[in-house]
Order: structure tokens, then C-alpha cells, then sequence
């Protein structure tokens, strides 16, 4: 499987991966700020010299994170064939269930996208990243994924499947699901709740022509 990749490409990749894996099992339920850079490398059995020649400050692992995460979203809703609300539901449901494995994460990446105005630049993976992270789905996890296009697709493919409310529009449907992406989440903490899937369902309802 990886007998085409340079082998120097191979270890880089490893230990990118490893430092990205390491950070996430170190999370927990706390907040990715009080997760010790010298701790992930440690499990990552990587050196502080050698993360920074990937990373250029711990928080770039949170825009990492999104990376991988958001890919591996895309590449089961292209499996799957969703589109619409089902594909939207689908993005949904599995931050529901990333938060009950890692509750810290979402909130954590909350807080840096804040800071960053929300517009982190996602980064490229080398051939030997995608072969690690997304096996037998090369082509589709080497693409950068990007939200804002597929909420855009996933309201045209609403409004002419008939889902989608009458009196509101397109453009306005895909500023309400980034609303609802993070509010709802933010909403749900605010209560106290752990029932996130429902939380979604409740504000997805206020898009949705029933």
C-alpha cells in the first residue's frame, strides 16, 4: 500500500499523524489549552524540534483536527450519497457523537476559530498523510474541504427537492446552518444538556419544510 511512497515521506507523515492522534487522546473531557505540548509529544514519542517543523503553535493541531474531521464527514456523505437535510443531519449528528468521545474538542475549537474570525486556512496533506488518514479514499481526502460549499450544495439540492422553508432562500439557509453548526452546540452547554443530536434537531426545524 505505501511501497510507492518515499520512505522519508512515510516517517514525516507518521509522526504528523502521531502528533495528531496523541493530542486528541490527551484531550479528554478538559479544553485542548490545558493539554501540555511537551505531554503530546511524549505520547506521540516525537520531539519538540521535530512538531515544529509541522506546526507552527499546538493550537494548528485544533485547524488539523477540523481537517481530518471535516474530510472524513465528506467522504461518508459521498459514500452514502446524502444530499439536502440528510447530509446536514448526518455533519450534525456527528458532532453529537465526536463531543460524547471528546467533549473538550468542540468547545476547544469553538474558542480558537473566535479567535481566529473564524476563517482558519485548512491545511494541504502530502500524499503519504491521505494514504494514512483516509485509506482507500485517496482522491476525495486529498481535496480541502470547505463548509461553507457544502452547505451551499446541500440547500440548493432542499430547495429543489422541496425541503427547504418557501420564504427562505438559499443564501439565507446556509448563514442559519453555520448558526446552527455552532450556536446550537453552545446552546446545548448553556443547558446543560448532553441530548447535542436534539438540540440540532430543534434549530434544523426551523430550516426545514416539514
Amino acid at each position: 500500500m505505501y511501497a510507492d511512497l518515499p520512505l522519508r515521506e512515510l516517517k514525516k507523515a507518521r509522526n504528523k499523524v502521531a502528533l495528531y492522534e496523541a493530542a486528541l487522546s490527551l484531550l479528554g473531557e478538559g479544553m485542548f489549552r490545558d493539554v501540555l505540548l511537551d505531554d503530546i509529544c511524549r505520547k506521540a514519542e516525537v520531539s519538540r524540534v521535530t512538531f515544529f517543523k509541522f506546526f507552527q503553535t499546538k493550537d494548528d493541531l485544533l485547524v488539523y483536527f477540523m481537517r481530518v474531521w471535516l474530510t472524513e464527514r465528506m467522504i461518508e456523505i459521498e459514500a452514502e450519497r446524502m444530499r439536502g437535510f440528510s447530509a446536514v443531519r448526518h455533519l450534525l449528528h456527528k458532532v453529537a457523537e465526536q463531543s460524547a468521545a471528546y467533549p473538550g474538542i468542540i468547545p476547544s475549537l469553538i474558542a480558537f476559530l473566535a479567535e481566529r474570525n473564524m476563517h482558519p486556512r485548512m491545511p494541504e496533506l502530502s500524499q503519504a498523510e491521505v494514504r494514512l488518514l483516509f485509506p482507500g479514499h485517496e482522491e476525495l481526502g486529498a481535496r480541502t474541504p470547505n463548509m461553507f460549499e457544502l452547505f451551499q450544495r446541500c440547500m440548493t439540492e432542499a430547495e429543489a427537492d422541496g425541503r427547504l422553508r418557501a420564504d427562505i432562500s438559499v443564501e439565507l439557509a446556509v448563514k442559519g446552518l453555520f448558526t446552527v453548526f455552532y450556536g446550537a452546540f453552545l446552546t446545548a452547554q448553556l443547558y446543560a444538556t448532553t441530548e447535542i443530536a436534539a438540540v440540532y434537531e430543534a434549530h434544523l426545524a426551523l430550516l426545514e419544510k416539514k
